[in-house]
C-alpha cells in the first residue's frame, strides 16, 4: 500500500534560535502559499489529508510540526503564542514566500490565529476550531501533572494494536476511505513520535485566559460543525463575531467538517476564493 505521505515533500531546517522545525509541502507547487495547522495531536503529516484538495483549489500548502511534534525541536521554556508568528516567518523565508494566508485545524486554531501576528500574513482560517480558554477533559487533565501524557500513551498504544479506526473514533463518526483513515492515523503516531509532551504543553495553554486572538485588521472566516462534540461551537461564534468575521456552519462532526470544507477553506485562505 502507498503510504499516505507519498504525495508530501518533507524538509526540515535549523531556526535562527538553534532549533528544528520540520514541515510538509504538498498541493500545486506553483500555487498560493497556505500555512496549514496540524490538530493537537498531529504533525506535518496532516498535509496529506489536504494534498489533493490543494492541487485542485491552486493552492500550494506549507505545514509545520509545531514544536515538539514529529521532527521538530521542542520550545524553550520561555516560548509562548506570541513565538509562533516568528517562526512562521522563518519558515516563509525558506520557501521564499512574501505574503501567505493561514489555516488552522482544531488545537491548530489558535496557532493561526497567533500566527497572524506577522503582517505578511493575508488571511486567517479556522476549521473546527478550538478557542481558549476552552473547558474541556484534555483541558482540564493537562492540569494534572503527567495526566495527560499517560493518558495518550495509552491511546497510542492501544491504536498501534486496533489500527488506524481506533484513532478516527477519536474525531468522527464517519466511515472513512482506507486512505484518510489511514492518513489519519499516520498523523497521530507521528505528533506522539517525541512524546506526548507538546500535547499537555498546548492543552494547558488552551485552558489559559490570556490567549490573544491576534489582530483584528487580518480578514478571519471560520467553518465549524453544528454536530461537533470536541470543539463547541459557540466560542467560535463569538470570536468570530468579535472580528467582524465570517462563519459557516456545517452540519458535520469534528472531523466531518475539514473533509467536507477543506477545498473551500483552502481556497479561502490562499485568496483563490
Amino acid at each position: 500500500m502507498t503510504p499516505p505521505s507519498a504525495d508530501l515533500s518533507t524538509d526540515a531546517r535549523i531556526l535562527s534560535d538553534g532549533r528544528t522545525l520540520a514541515y510538509a509541502t504538498a498541493g500545486d507547487p506553483d500555487g498560493r502559499p497556505v500555512v496549514v495547522h496540524h490538530g493537537t495531536p498531529g504533525s506535518r503529516l496532516f498535509g496529506a489529508l489536504l494534498s489533493a484538495p490543494a492541487t485542485a483549489a491552486g493552492v500550494r500548502v506549507l505545514v509545520p510540526d509545531r514544536p515538539g511534534y514529529g521532527r521538530s525541536s521542542p520550545p524553550p521554556a520561555e516560548w509562548s503564542w506570541g513565538d509562533w508568528g516568528d517562526d512562521v516567518g522563518e519558515l516563509l523565508d525558506w520557501e521564499s514566500v512574501d505574503r501567505a494566508g493561514v489555516l488552522g485545524f482544531s488545537g491548530g486554531g489558535p496557532f493561526a490565529l497567533a500566527a497572524a501576528d506577522n503582517d505578511r500574513v493575508a488571511r486567517t482560517g479556522l476549521v473546527s476550531s478550538v478557542v481558549p480558554p476552552a473547558e474541556n477533559a484534555l483541558a482540564t487533565l493537562a492540569a494534572v501533572p503527567f495526566a495527560l501524557r499517560a493518558a495518550f500513551r495509552i491511546s497510542k498504544a492501544l491504536a498501534s494494536v486496533a489500527g488506524p479506526d481506533a484513532v478516527v473514533s477519536q474525531y468522527t463518526d464517519r466511515s472513512l476511505s482506507e486512505s484518510v483513515a489511514d492518513a489519519v492515523a499516520a498523523d497521530f503516531h507521528e505528533a506522539l513520535a517525541r512524546g506526548a509532551g507538546a500535547v499537555e504543553r498546548e492543552n494547558r495553554a488552551f485552558a489559559s485566559a490570556s490567549f490573544d486572538p491576534g489582530p483584528a485588521g487580518v480578514p478571519l472566516r471560520a467553518w465549524h460543525g453544528t454536530g461537533d462534540e470536541n470543539t463547541p461551537l459557540a466560542p467560535v461564534r463569538s470570536l468570530v463575531g468579535e472580528r467582524g468575521g465570517t462563519l459557516e456552519t456545517v452540519e458535520a462532526d469534528h472531523l466531518g467538517t475539514l473533509l467536507d470544507r477543506r477545498r473551500a477553506a483552502l481556497e479561502w485562505a490562499g485568496g483563490t476564493e
